[in-house]
């Protein structure tokens, strides 16, 4: 080959090169150029959607959505995510809060009790088995009927122009500052984010007030109404023909004698009755203590008694002594003992009954409680010092002596003026610590046996030799009261019975009507926070 065409040759070749390696080239330029494409739209991409995550927190948390998200309906009304929000953190709180109390301040422990595990989701976690429904449909159902019965009761006020006392609007005015102390108490520096952090997202001030005022009035015209009911004496009597047992009240002492006390459980049946029998032949309550106390079950048991029970309603005794209690022949000292029954179904509705024991009972009193209701007045004296332990206030003799001396000035100061039942209710006006009937005087009306007072309070109102005028100085936990007995009242603690009995009946009735013709039902709750976060 000459030497020109080895030339020629080279050139052809390095052309060759050339064009192969530019078209590599080429290729490597479309690849990166793919890649920056696709690395661009990527940025571009997660760009929007930090921009889209970004702004829906922003409007989350404005509470727009849930203002505009309708999460139920009541009657005519429709109420958005915020405003039933306060119903159903309010059921949820409550809930929380009852067993808080019930399990000794271990909410965790008691909620997996009940079979819900705070740390999930309540609507990712069954309530009924059978039903499927969740504990968030179970939260979600109790706060729609708190709504309708709220909302009922205040289309019924505001039809018939009812509104708010004085007192009422200043209860709800003193609930709403309330929220405020507690917004500061938590580091909140404003009403509306404590609001927003205890109920969601959008809750303010504004829509809470409405809340508190609409629940405000339910309750007002709730009570107006019970309060408007009233009754003659034949009403009282027509009720009480058919339930004539259900006022009175016994007396008496009792001892369960359980079968499942006895290792022998064939000859249980027949162990427990010998031992009752042997109960029965006692005299006297100290008797019958003893005995009970050397049982055979008992011998390695301390303080084993029978219990006292003291004028007990008729429809509170155990029911398997009602009938034997409440036979007018019954006298002081008459002792038996009743067979406990239980009864069961199956499957095809035949009922089993089964013994589980022996009910020893010794009848000591009853009563058809036709004593008057008893009003006094009084002036508190409280206890002043003090020394708090375990949550309990101990009072040093001196301090309850230095309360004593102040009460008995009172009584005297009262006995050297005019002495009437006016000069004493201007007395305790001025000086009553009672802040409850302070400014009715010290009055407080309608007292009757086993009314929630304090044991010497209660004991010296309603003492049957008790004379209009009487006074006297008693202690209490809370200090000592000078007493003033105003006289019995013109109604007797039976007809008090009934007459409420007939007013809650009444009362039940009504309101069950009225909720229940209120439509509701639940709609978009998706924007409900649903997860524990106490």
């Amino acid at each position: 080959m000459s030497a020109s065409s080895k030339k020629k040759l080279r050139k052809e070749q390095e052309s060759a090169m050339l064009t192969e390696k530019q078209q590599q080239e080429q290729k490597e330029r479309k690849k990166l150029k793919g890649y920056t494409i696709a690395f661009v739209c990527l940025i571009a991409v997660i760009a929007c959607v930090a921009i889209f995550s970004l702004v829906s927190g922003v409007v989350n948390r404005s509470g727009i959505l849930q203002k505009n998200t309708i999460a139920a309906t009541v009657g005519d009304h429709e109420l958005n995510t915020v405003e039933f929000s306060y119903y159903y953190t309010n059921v949820v709180n409550n809930t929380f809060s009852q067993w808080n109390s019930s399990s000794s301040n271990n909410l965790e422990l008691y909620a997996q009790l009940m079979g819900l595990d705070l740390s999930k989701p309540y609507d990712k976690q069954t309530y009924n088995q059978e039903t499927g429904e969740t504990w968030a449909d179970y939260f979600l159902n109790l706060a729609l009927s708190n709504a309708a019965s709220d909302y009922a009761l205040v289309d019924k006020a505001n039809a018939e122009g009812h509104t708010l006392t004085e007192d009422e609007q200043t209860a709800l005015e003193n609930q709403i500052q309330m929220q405020s102390f507690y917004a500061q108490l938590y580091g909140y520096d404003s009403l509306d984010k404590y609001l927003a952090a205890v109920y969601g997202y959008g809750a303010d001030e504004a829509s809470y007030r409405a809340f508190a005022t609409n629940s405000a009035l339910a309750a007002s015209y709730y009570n107006a109404h019970q309060d408007s009911l009233t009754y003659e004496d034949a009403d009282l009597r027509a009720y009480e023909k058919d339930h004539a047992l259900d006022f009175n009240s016994y007396s008496y002492h009792a001892y369960a004698l359980y079968l499942s006390n006895y290792e022998d459980k064939e000859k249980a049946e027949e162990l427990a009755e010998a031992d009752a029998k042997k109960l029965t032949e006692t005299t006297t309550v100290e008797e019958l203590d003893k005995a009970i106390a050397a049982l055979d079950i008992n011998k390695e048991k301390e303080d084993v008694a029978s219990t006292a029970y003291e004028n007990v309603l008729y429809t509170k005794v155990s029911t398997y002594a009602q009938k034997w209690l409440s036979d007018p022949d019954r006298q002081e000292g008459d002792i038996t003992y009743l067979p406990m029954e239980t009864t069961s179904k199956d499957e095809d509705g035949k009922e089993t009954t089964t013994l589980t024991g022996y009910y020893v009972v010794r009848f000591e009193s009853s009563t058809e409680n036709k004593e008057p209701l008893a009003n006094v007045r009084h002036i508190l004296v409280k206890f002043e010092g003090g020394t708090t332990k375990d949550g309990e206030t101990i009072y040093s003799d001196e301090e309850k002596a230095t309360a004593r001396k102040e009460a008995e000035k009172l009584l005297q100061q009262w006995k050297d003026g005019e002495a009437t039942e006016d000069s004493f209710a201007e007395l305790a006006k001025e000086n009553s610590d009672d802040t409850g009937s302070k400014e009715n005087g010290g009055l407080i009306e309608d007292i009757y046996p086993g009314a929630s007072y304090v044991e010497n309070f209660l004991n010296w109102s309603i003492d049957p030799e008790r004379k209009a005028g009487d006074t006297d100085v008693i202690e209490s936990p809370y200090g000592y009261h000078v007493m003033y007995y105003v006289g019995d009242d013109e109604m007797t603690y039976r007809d008090y019975m009934i007459e409420n009995t007939l007013r809650s009946d009444d009362m039940e009735k009504w309101y069950t009507e009225l909720v229940e013709a209120m439509p509701k039902s639940l709609k978009n709750t998706s924007r409900l926070n649903m997860e524990y976060n106490g």
